[in-house]
């Protein structure tokens, strides 16, 4: 009986661990969705630019919407994403599943970026995960903006990508200075 309490303590609370290297770990057994849980920081950068100006040329020649409007809705698409990014990461990423399906899963979605917070191909979100969000993300605006879900959904996808790119140079930062500072880990 104590044997089964201290087995189910193990599996409810797992030990804390956080690696203080830039290190991985493997997620999967198959090669190929590991290959794709893993991405270079500048993906993000080479997708979605690219998706801003066309939203922005959409807007502003297509649509032949004022300079001033799109840059409301810019801004008010990159103040949603502030916000939902925010909602996300504390109601989903932070949330505690009790099932042993639900852990595997938070795991894999958020729980490996705290144990390996520096590995560096797993500091911005794969594209096996982004682009079906971006498409969702864009019905939604579609929804709630009509005619000018571009102008907001340009300034949501910049919001993202400038998201991405400061989460990924703080902890490249904070990973160069705690190897500088420290000796054990200049080996």
């Amino acid at each position: 009986m104590a044997d089964q309490l201290e087995q189910r303590s193990a599996v409810s609370k797992p030990p804390l661990y956080v690696s203080t290297k830039d290190e991985t770990v493997r997620m999967f057994d198959s090669d190929f969705m590991e290959f794709f849980s893993r991405v270079h920081p500048a993906i993000p950068l080479i997708l979605y630019l690219p998706v801003v100006g066309f939203m922005l040329y959409v807007a502003l020649w297509r649509q032949g919407f004022p300079v001033f409007v799109v840059v409301g809705l810019f801004l008010l698409g990159m103040l949603l994403w502030t916000l939902t990014e925010y909602l996300i990461h504390r109601y989903i990423f932070h949330y505690e599943p009790k099932t042993r399906v639900g852990k595997r899963l938070h795991y894999i979605i958020h729980g490996v970026h705290h144990d390996y917070p520096n590995d560096a191909r797993r500091l911005v979100m794969p594209p096996s995960v982004s682009v079906p969000l971006a498409f969702l993300f864009y019905g939604i605006f579609l929804l709630l903006f009509g005619r000018f879900a571009s102008s907001a959904f340009a300034g949501l996808v910049f919001g993202y990508v400038c998201y991405d790119m400061l989460h990924y140079e703080t902890r490249r930062i904070a990973l160069a200075e705690a190897v500088s500072s420290s000796p054990s880990l200049q080996r």
